[in-house]
């Protein structure tokens, strides 16, 4: 259903420089209130394709609640939950899985596990 929905509702990803772009136009990313070298994040910027994004946190929130009952030891989505809210770790999620769309249609690659992930 996802990636019907960036078929329909999004444009080409050739018109993003990068992942965070693409991510950012669906408003997964902080707001940034950055000068003078210093980072300062603020809260979600929901402006964007709300569809999409509302899928892709669905997803991601079912991954979570996957982790959080089963916990996989030293994976990137456990060590979250430790520290982390769920939803902050489902928003987390879905922007990585926007960057990684983003990097799937512009390379024109199928998903690839991650070789460190599958070697352990």
């Amino acid at each position: 259903m996802i990636s019907l929905a960036i078929e329909a509702f999004a444009p080409a990803m050739a018109s993003f420089r990068s992942g965070r772009d693409f991510a950012a136009w669906l408003g997964l990313v902080p707001r940034q209130f950055s000068s003078g070298g210093k980072e300062r994040l603020g809260r979600l910027s929901k402006p964007g394709q709300a569809d999409i994004r509302r899928l892709l946190i669905i997803g991601a929130m079912s991954q979570v609640r996957v982790v959080s009952r089963k916990p996989t030891p030293g994976s990137w989505l456990a060590r979250m939950l430790i520290r982390k809210p769920k939803m902050l770790v489902a928003i987390a999620l879905a922007n990585k899985m926007a960057r990684k769309i983003w990097a799937m249609l512009t390379k024109k690659e199928d998903y690839r596990e991650n070789l460190l992930a599958a070697a352990a």
